[in-house]
């Protein structure tokens, strides 16, 4: 990679390497087919009715493309986007606030949709169904309601635990709720193969199917990934090669399986000091010194779908193939 090539992708990146990766066209967006045909046909047929889409729910895991469906969304009806996140969305007021500021037609993202009081979801139904907003304005008897009508809009949300919306709101999203699903290897190698012509790395297939196969079948690791050997490549003054893919995910401590430190901890912890289990939870997290959280949400979902590890009524599991691959591991290192 030349001087010149570095200069260049500080100037085309604009200060948000992420927001440069994102594709831009739903050619661009690979994978999760049938949702991008689903939506087709469901923005196609609204914007032919000079109508505002139908509310639309994504979920799934981290990192597979919720924010970036929400952007082509918007794109395809031809309207602003206005981004904001569960969390951010404190007091009624907020809600209020947001919702009387939008255009007709605009598109509303919420991220980690979970996250909303049950008071201000209780807002939010009559603003999705009928396109008002109802105000409680003062206290006890002298309390009265007043209703604004809203501008005709859709409401994208996205969510990463879909169980923790309530029955009432998951059921207002008309338009569809769809689920993201992980992506193949080479899904993988070809977000990779676009992410790198867009940060102008020279490269081939089989570099790009090296990264994919340890990003844990998620783009926004994979983008990670390609970025700290892009990184580690500037620096050596040399092109993207297998040798610095391998330096990088070694200084990393990512295994061929896209496993890292954490993961391989928590497995050693069951291997070695519990005999590969059954272990309750609460143990695991005390004896790695990890939260219960991220080992639930973070850890163990990718062991469990590698088949390294199992969860039971008595407690976690691990098998033969966890304890062979963290053995093959320390002898290549």
């Amino acid at each position: 990679m030349s001087k010149t090539g570095s200069q260049n992708i500080s100037r085309d990146e604009s200060g948000n390497l992420d927001q440069t990766l994102r594709p831009q066209t739903w050619e661009d967006y690979i994978g999760q087919a049938k949702i991008k045909e689903n939506l087709r046909i469901l923005l196609t047929a609204a914007k032919e009715r000079g109508h505002a889409a139908e509310h639309i729910l994504l979920y799934g895991p981290p990192g597979l493309g919720k924010t970036t469906l929400a952007h082509l969304i918007a794109k395809t009806l031809g309207t602003n986007m206005r981004t904001t996140s569960g969390p951010a969305i404190e007091k009624i007021g907020d809600l209020a606030a947001i919702l009387t500021n939008l255009s007709p037609g605009d598109v509303l993202f919420i991220d980690e949709i979970h996250r909303l009081s049950k008071n201000i979801e209780e807002v939010l139904y009559p603003a999705m169904e009928s396109g008002v907003l109802d105000i409680i304005i003062g206290k006890g008897p002298s309390a009265r309601t007043v209703q604004l009508d809203l501008p005709p809009f859709t409401l994208v949300a996205a969510t990463t635990r879909i169980s923790m919306l309530s029955a009432p709101l998951r059921s207002r999203f008309s338009g569809g709720t769809f689920r993201l699903d992980f992506y193949s290897e080479d899904e993988i190698a070809q977000i990779l193969s676009h992410s790198a012509q867009v940060l102008k790395i020279e490269n081939d297939g089989n570099i790009m199917l090296t990264i994919a196969k340890r990003c844990r079948a998620t783009p926004r690791t994979a983008n990670y990934l390609l970025k700290r050997c892009r990184d580690m490549a500037q620096l050596e003054g040399s092109n993207l090669t297998k040798e610095i893919v391998d330096r990088t995910f070694s200084l990393l401590e990512i295994d061929n399986l896209g496993l890292g430190k954490p993961d391989r901890v928590v497995l050693e912890t069951i291997i070695t000091k519990f005999g590969g289990g059954p272990v309750g939870l609460n143990t695991v997290a005390a004896a790695t010194g990890e939260e219960q959280s991220t080992i639930e949400d973070v850890i163990e979902p990718y062991l469990i779908r590698l088949g390294l590890l199992e969860r039971t009524p008595r407690g976690r599991v691990t098998n033969k193939d966890a304890e062979e691959h963290l053995e093959n591991y320390e002898v290549a290192n």
